[in-house]
């Protein structure tokens, strides 16, 4: 069960990998659809389906490393998995390798980001999202998946743009009137172009963390989602945003959160899988071996 199926210790094994997939099934705050604390697996066994080599960047990506870890399982409250999930975090980071988590629900991004905005500097979220995310509480927690951003924003006051935003609270539209340190492209200003992508580029820090929660994509083509919001990002616009970002920004580390697992229903998966790698093939691009095809 390593991710795209890669079998050569020499770049799957952890002493090897630039990059660790960490998988955490965790759904113990969700509030509509379930599925996600099993979605990280099936992301992971979707991917073994996949072509290694990234036809955009003429590259055989796995061969920078891409070490699996063993599935991150839950804790027994919410608090008691962020605090784990975020020691977990620092000790991968102390080694100095490029975290790309799949989740499990969106609650699971907030202790990630806190770890890696205290190894790096000026750093910035980017959240490809249909929701905010910025409720104080949710179901009577703070470690919400809809209180991820407000974990983000709020508490550790880390810049973001949030994009492809279309549902959002009363109350979080008021707190958007209080001046936190982020900046929203909402849906329905951005679908099917890409002249906004620069700009949202440039709103962010030099160092970024980049958060997907799979449901800021049409349902469409993600339909298996805990919410999923109608006038979504489609997959190509998404490409063009993540190419961008890793162009002009040092991306340090990612994840992908919120596919909702589906007995026989494997196409979301395996888009996630897709998604995953080709962000790595654009955030590695400078290091990754080329074929020499383009």
């Amino acid at each position: 069960m390593n991710f795209g199926g890669i079998d050569d210790a020499r770049f799957s094994s952890f002493e090897n990998a630039r990059v660790v997939v960490l998988p955490v099934s965790y759904e113990g705050t969700v509030s509509y659809g379930t599925g996600t604390g099993a979605g990280a697996m099936a992301i992971v066994d979707a991917s073994r389906n996949m072509e290694l080599y990234e036809e955009d960047t003429d590259a055989e990506v796995y061969k920078i490393g891409i070490h699996t870890e063993k599935e991150f399982l839950p804790r027994s409250t919410p608090a008691s998995m962020m605090e784990a999930l975020y020691h977990h975090s620092r000790s991968l980071l102390e080694k100095d390798k490029f975290i790309c988590m799949l989740g499990g629900e969106h609650s699971v991004s907030a202790p990630v980001i806190k770890a890696h905005a205290e190894k790096f500097h000026d750093i910035s979220v980017l959240q490809i999202d249909a929701h905010a995310d910025l409720r104080d509480t949710y179901d009577g927690t703070p470690h919400s998946h809809a209180s991820i951003m407000a974990r983000v924003v709020k508490d550790l006051r880390i810049p973001s743009v949030q994009v492809g935003i279309r549902s959002i609270s009363a109350d979080e539209a008021r707190a958007l009137q209080d001046g936190l340190p982020t900046r929203i492209f909402w849906a329905r200003d951005i679908v099917g172009r890409t002249d906004w992508i620069d700009q949202a580029v440039d709103s962010l820090t030099d160092n970024v963390y980049l958060t997907i929660d799979i449901d800021g994509l049409d349902p469409s083509i993600v339909p298996t989602t805990g919410t999923p919001e109608p006038g979504g990002l489609g997959w190509y616009e998404t490409l063009a945003l993540i190419r961008r970002l890793a162009e002009k920004k040092r991306v340090v580390g990612m994840d992908l959160v919120e596919y909702s697992y589906f007995e026989n229903y494997d196409s979301p998966a395996f888009l996630c899988a897709k998604l995953v790698y080709k962000s790595l093939a654009y955030i590695f691009r400078d290091s990754t071996p080329k074929l020499g095809l383009r």
